[in-house]
């Protein structure tokens, strides 16, 4: 009999960058580590992991939620659909992450069990971390240039120092 189980994770990263990694084909592919063929329009078909697991969008809430149906190349033709259902709400240290994963063949819970931490939050978690990381040093490195180009700026229009004449006080 299939079955449903939720599991949260904090990630560091707003619930807009998110969800918009999810349906975009190679955020998620880089995001996860494994090739995924995304969309953000409802009712197109989605893969994930080299064709391992397909499905299609099921309701789209722009930065808030994400519904998909879900198989894996270990459902049978016996097994129906399972759906996840990803809600994001920005929280101050970045996003919960709320994952409700439904009619789950039975014999099949290495999902809740490890393969969603594993194959999911924790690459997610490092790839946020890292596109964070990089946006500071960018942010860094900009206004580092920008404060050598004031410099530079005021250098070349400053004008020299007067020399004093001898003779004159």
């Amino acid at each position: 009999m299939p079955y449903s189980y939720v599991l949260t994770v904090m990630l560091p990263a707003t619930a807009e960058e998110i969800y918009k990694s999810w349906l975009d084909s190679a955020a998620h592919s880089t995001m996860t580590g494994g090739e995924a063929t995304m969309s953000d329009r409802i009712g197109a078909e989605v893969s994930a992991w080299e064709g391992y697991i397909t499905g299609r969008n099921l309701e789209l809430v722009p930065g808030r939620r994400i519904v998909q149906s879900w198989r894996t190349g270990n459902f049978t033709d016996a097994h129906d659909d399972s759906i996840i259902a990803v809600t994001l709400q920005n929280v101050p240290d970045g996003t919960l992450l709320t994952l409700e994963h439904k009619n789950v063949p039975d014999e099949q819970r290495s999902y809740e069990e490890g393969g969603w931490q594993s194959n999911y939050f924790e690459p997610m978690a490092v790839y946020f971390a890292e596109r964070k990381q990089k946006g500071a040093k960018a942010k860094t490195s900009r206004k580092s240039k920008r404060a050598v180009a004031k410099k530079s700026k005021r250098a070349r229009t400053k004008t020299p120092p007067r020399r004093r004449e001898k003779g004159r006080t």
